[in-house]
């Protein structure tokens, strides 16, 4: 790597708050040695590879469509190895905190404004500049659908961060799981992509490995990004925050050895395996390019220029580089100057709300809306097993 190649990759983790001089640790450790990267979903993947070659998706995906609380009974007429699998995996780990989980829903609660933010216009974006995520997704079905597939994503995260999303009221466990399953079909489907195959530096797509990668991307970067904003977080949202993640990686398949255990472990785990993997791609681009397209069809009530200025603000402005993304300095002043104000009237340490609360907030609801089936349901998007790449591929 070229002296110039490393100060980047140090000045973007610094930028993202990922990155510092003691992070040269062991990325993770397995007491067996195994090797993440080389870690899949093996039952689960040969159980979809079957569905998909057998042409019996569709037809699961219409049973599926109603099985959605945590609580709902399997629906009839899904194959007998499918309804074996789910029956084991639907349920929490024996090492989950039912308390920590109800913390984390009330943290959620608390905390939305900025986890929509942070979530949507942060690591939205970030996953673009993740080579093998992005160019995954542009040669799957969802990079041709990229509203369709940011309203799935964000029902991901809607699910997850809702109050009781682990209670069997609850639909964080089902939508986790009809997740791992998509995971299985693309790992069974790109890699008879010629296309995916040119550029992939991995044979097979989605590892553990992979999934770690994704989940630094979200939680420990929202994280610190909290702490950097100065947030008010108490140590027990703090943990109660990790210990849901930790929960959802490990529905979507992730080895328990591999999940990080502490904010300690999960910020070396990010400086070692994604700040320096991120990257520009052609892929991510045009990703990144029908992201941010998409907020054309809906009134944020801010300029393009202000949502760029607020990527870049959020991740750096080499992001905003890699990307193309235009300045508009006017907006990045507002940005600079606004965001911490807003921060400070919304944890009450100011009395009075300052110029420019209230474009923030529109911009926020807005922003999270957008997501939402195409801006036009409340709750969530269908998740549904693809059953080809994207067209072309």
């Amino acid at each position: 790597m070229s002296n110039l190649s490393r100060r980047n990759v140090l000045s973007l983790g610094v930028a993202l708050g990922l990155v510092s001089a003691a992070s040269a640790v062991p990325a993770w450790a397995s007491t067996d040695g195994a090797d993440p990267w080389w870690v899949w979903d093996d039952e689960v993947d040969r159980l979809v590879a079957g569905l998909v070659d057998g042409g019996r998706v569709p037809a699961v995906n219409t049973a599926l469509r109603s099985w959605t609380d945590n609580d709902d009974p399997l629906p009839s007429g899904l194959p007998d190895d499918l309804d074996g699998w789910l029956r084991r995996v639907n349920r929490l780990p024996s090492w989950a905190d039912p308390a920590k989980l109800r913390r984390a829903a009330d943290f959620n609660r608390r905390k939305d404004t900025y986890l929509f933010l942070l979530y949507g216009l942060g690591s939205g974006i970030m996953s673009t500049v993740i080579p093998r995520e992005a160019r995954s997704v542009y040669w799957s079905a969802g990079g041709a659908a990229m509203q369709d597939r940011a309203a799935k994503t964000f029902t991901f995260g809607y699910d997850l961060s809702e109050a009781g999303a682990f209670e069997p009221s609850g639909q964080f466990v089902v939508t986790a799981n009809k997740t791992r399953l998509v995971h299985a079909a693309v790992r069974h489907l790109l890699p008879q992509s010629p296309h995916w195959r040119a550029v992939a530096d991995e044979r097979i797509p989605i590892s553990n490995g992979d999934i770690l990668v994704t989940f630094h991307s979200l939680g420990t970067f929202v994280h610190r990004k909290l702490r950097e904003w100065h947030v008010p977080m108490s140590a027990a949202d703090e943990d109660a925050f990790l210990h849901q993640w930790q929960v959802a990686i490990h529905l979507l398949g992730v080895r328990d050895e591999f999940i990080p255990q502490t904010w300690a472990a999960a910020d070396a785990q990010s400086a070692q395996v994604l700040t320096p993997l991120l990257a520009p791609t052609p892929e991510g681009k045009e990703l990144a390019a029908d992201l941010l397209g998409l907020t054309a069809q809906i009134d944020l009530g801010v300029t393009r220029g202000f949502l760029n200025e607020f990527v870049r603000y959020v991740l750096s402005n080499e992001v905003g580089d890699w990307l193309g993304l235009p300045r508009d300095y006017a907006a990045a002043t507002l940005i600079r100057t606004g965001w911490p104000a807003y921060i400070a009237f919304r944890e009450g340490l100011l009395p009075i709300a300052p110029a420019g609360f209230f474009l923030f907030d529109q911009f926020i609801r807005a922003l999270a809306m957008l997501f939402l089936n195409k801006g036009t349901s409340p709750t969530s998007t269908p998740i549904t097993i693809p059953t080809g790449n994207r067209p072309g591929a």
